[in-house]
């Protein structure tokens, strides 16, 4: 598996024993642009290659004696599946792990020879839990350039998208990172009240391949926020939510995202929840004598080059903050932060307490406890999740 031959997206290639030499490879899996392949695992009598296909993680099971492949049909229509390493090499079974946004985490033992699986394990829930009474679905929103932006979505089967549905709407689309469809437990919490969880998948990760990535970072970022307003409108335009029961949640990176996006479309949501939020950013990357600045110029430029000052500044949330009406805001941060530093949402909020023209809540916590990764241990962790969901159901309690 490599990406030589400008195969940003790679490739699988193959060679003799007896002569392993570049000038001897042949193709066995050639290059796709925007349908990256992810990973390879090698068995005596099949090899299995790991991939993406309109951002959705796949597994792909090939004979190595015919070359015939078959793919490991998923369970769900939005999910989250990945092949588990440390294989015996004369075995036929493949151990793979899967989850999707309402099915908890699980572990199969898949017969690479029947085509047939054994669950081996799977995550338990504590209380009434049905994943039966949760659906998933995928959606594809029209960007700016007329880019299709997936979304993964889930919600009870007795709740009824409509312009009351309240729907809590995630991004990131940063260095490449994706983020996946996994089942999280603490999420019931709003399901179970009638909310819609969705993920923009912005472009800045590599769900679509390495120009997925490269299309939402330096002088492409905009392309995030506009991805991500264009995710929001249409959730709208298609009925499942409006902008009086819409929310938007980010953290670091997202929380640029999510502060980028109350710059430029404020009255698109009701409330916007930013964790430790790289806000700050126009004087963060001109301070070198921070840890992470340096390595950081890979992914938003060198403001100290004109065209990256220029550039950074037009969309830095901190340097953006106008008059104008704002959603609610709930806004955190860690004083032992070494990646977004406390004093980045400090100085947004300030910022935002001085100029907004609104009466909306505007909360700021500063843990003193904790750093980039909130609060650690399971109870404290869950103490910070309901703070977030308290805000949030207040917030949408209040326009009654």
């Amino acid at each position: 598996r490599h990406n030589g031959d400008n195969a940003t997206d790679f490739k699988l290639s193959k060679a003799p024993i007896s002569n392993p030499e570049v000038s001897s490879w042949t193709d066995v899996i050639p290059h796709q642009k925007g349908r990256p392949l992810t990973d390879l695992s090698v068995f005596e009598n099949y090899y299995v290659v790991s991939y993406r296909e309109l951002g959705l993680p796949r597994i792909k099971i090939y004979e190595t004696a015919t070359g015939v492949g078959h793919d490991i049909t998923p369970l769900d229509t939005d999910y989250d599946m990945y092949v588990i390493g440390e294989t015996e090499w004369a075995s036929n079974t493949l151990r793979y792990g899967y989850s999707s946004l309402g099915r908890p985490h699980c572990i199969f033992d898949y017969d690479m020879t029947q085509r047939t699986q054994i669950l081996k394990k799977q995550t338990q829930v504590v209380g009434r839990f049905s994943e039966s009474d949760y659906l998933t679905e995928r959606l594809y929103a029209t960007s700016d350039d007329n880019t299709q932006i997936p979304i993964s979505l889930v919600y009870r089967k007795d709740t009824l998208p409509s312009p009351d549905t309240p729907l809590y709407l995630y991004g990131y689309g940063s260095y490449g990172i994706n983020i996946e469809s996994e089942f999280s437990s603490s999420r019931l919490s709003l399901l179970d009240r009638g909310f819609i969880f969705a993920i923009a998948h912005v472009r800045g990760g590599t769900n679509l391949g390495r120009d997925w990535y490269d299309d939402g970072k330096l002088l492409n970022k905009r392309n995030t926020f506009t991805d991500f307003i264009s995710a929001a409108d249409h959730l709208i335009a298609t009925g499942y939510t409006s902008s009086n029961t819409l929310i938007a949640s980010g953290g670091s990176a997202g929380g640029l995202l999510v502060g980028a996006v109350a710059n430029l479309r404020p009255n698109l949501f009701k409330a916007i929840v930013a964790h430790v939020p790289f806000v700050d950013i126009i004087n963060t990357m001109l301070d070198d004598s921070l840890p992470l600045t340096t390595m950081e110029y890979n992914e938003w430029g060198n403001p100290t080059e004109e065209k990256y000052f220029d550039y950074i500044y037009s969309y830095s949330p901190y340097d953006n903050v106008s008059k104008q009406s704002y959603p609610n805001l709930l806004v955190t941060g860690g004083i032992s932060d070494p990646r977004v530093t406390y004093w980045e949402p400090t100085k947004w909020v300030a910022s935002l307490r001085h100029n907004k023209t609104d009466n909306n809540i505007l909360l700021l916590k500063i843990d003193m406890d904790s750093g980039h990764s909130g609060s650690s241990g399971r109870f404290k962790r869950l103490t910070d999740v309901a703070l977030e969901y308290a805000f949030l159901l207040f917030c949408l309690d209040e326009q009654k």
